[in-house]
């Protein structure tokens, strides 16, 4: 008799032993459910706050492009400001072949390069061509 109760309390011993290893392992597995879940829901947070942090700098560069040629296109039609443009864009034709002299192995240079007033002039005449083009504003201006 005392050795089946010897028996029946081993066996008790042995299926909480068993019960509690189940358990264990069963919490083991869901911490690394629960841990895997969790960084990729972080990741994906991160995915879309960087989306969105993008996109809203997409927005505000094409919108200070957007009051940047809203403001060229004012000062155009002011007094003086299409000479500001020739001015400006004779500086800008002349100091482009200037830096490929400097930078380049290879140079091209226009056939009055030692005239820097007839480069001037080229420079004007192929602004002057384009003022000429239709001028119907793109609708985002109008």
């Amino acid at each position: 008799m005392q050795m089946q109760a010897s028996a029946e309390r081993r066996k008790r011993a042995q299926i909480l032993d068993s019960e509690g290893t189940r358990q264990a392992e069963v919490n083991i597995a869901e911490g690394k459910k629960q841990s895997t879940v969790l960084a990729s829901e972080a990741h994906m947070t991160e995915q879309i706050n960087n989306a969105l942090g993008e996109a809203e700098a997409i927005v505000a560069r094409a919108t200070a492009s957007a009051e940047g040629i809203e403001r060229v296109a004012k000062a155009l039609q002011s007094t003086g400001g299409a000479d500001a443009v020739s001015m400006t864009i004779a500086e800008k034709y002349v100091s482009a072949f200037e830096k490929l002299a400097k930078e380049g192995t290879t140079i091209l240079l226009p056939t009055t390069a030692n005239d820097p007033s007839s480069m001037i002039a080229q420079a004007l005449s192929i602004f002057k061509g384009i003022n000429k083009a239709p001028k119907t504003p793109p609708k985002s201006l109008e």
